[in-house]
This record gives C-alpha cells, structure tokens and sequence, in this order.
C-alpha cells in the first residue's frame, strides 16, 4: 500500500477534497481547492476546512516513520481569509522527534504564497506498525 492510498481512508478529508500531495520523512503537504461547500456563513473559508488541512499535512509528517501517530494536542492561528477558487496549500515539518513524541509546524498558504494560518501539534507514537514504507521521496 502507498501512503496516498493509505491517507485516502481519512474519510473525512477525503470527503473534504483535500489530497495529499507529497510525503516524505518528518513532511508532508496537502492541498484543498476551496469551493463553494467549504465556506462559513461570511463567505469565506471555514476555520474547520483550513484545520481539516493542516491536520492531514500533520498525519502524513508524523506517520511518515512508520508507526501511528495520534494527535495530542493542536493550535491553530487563522491570520488571513481566503474563498472560492482559492487553492490552500499545507505543508507540515517535524520540528521535533522523541522517542514516543514529535512536534511540529504547519503552515497554510494560498496560491500567491500568502500566510492563512500557523497550526502547531504535538503527537504520540504507538506501536502500530503502519502497511507502508518510506524508501524514497514521493
């Protein structure tokens, strides 16, 4: 199993119509095309899609070692808006790597390179070995 195909069962993202579009060790970077279903009341993106975002670019950092990580703690700063027709781009670097713990950064940009939010996590990493492997960049 490729890790595309693994991250496609976080149904929720998937539904979403954010993909993920590279993985490598302690990385990962997902993007969202923002359409009409991804708006809040003011008409512009919801906090919950942008976090939605960054939390799979997060997933594909942290599992990138192998093993599952679970998300222990999570902060997001929404610092500009964004709309339809925007494309939101993700991408996730591990700032830190214990030995059951890793941190890390995560930034959304719009198309033009813009800051949209900052969104920061901590994880734990069990024991569960996951059915792929990183041999290369992808």
């Amino acid at each position: 199993m490729t890790p595309q195909e693994f991250f496609k069962n976080d149904r929720f993202a998937t539904e979403a119509g954010i993909e993920l579009i590279e993985i490598r060790k302690g990385y990962g970077k997902a993007r969202l095309l923002v359409g009409e279903q991804h708006l809040n009341a003011g008409n512009t993106t919801q906090g919950g899609a942008i976090f939605t975002l960054a939390d799979l670019a997060l997933a594909a950092a942290a599992n990138s070692h192998g093993t599952l990580a679970l998300s222990l703690t999570s902060n997001i700063t929404f610092l500009r808006g964004s709309g339809p027709g925007d494309t939101l781009i993700a991408e996730a670097k591990e700032i830190y790597t214990g030995r059951s713990t890793g941190h890390y950064q995560v930034d959304v940009t719009n198309q033009k390179g813009a800051l949209i939010a900052t969104f920061e996590a901590t994880v734990f990493r069990k024991e569960n070995k996951l059915p792929f492997e990183l041999e290369k960049d992808i």
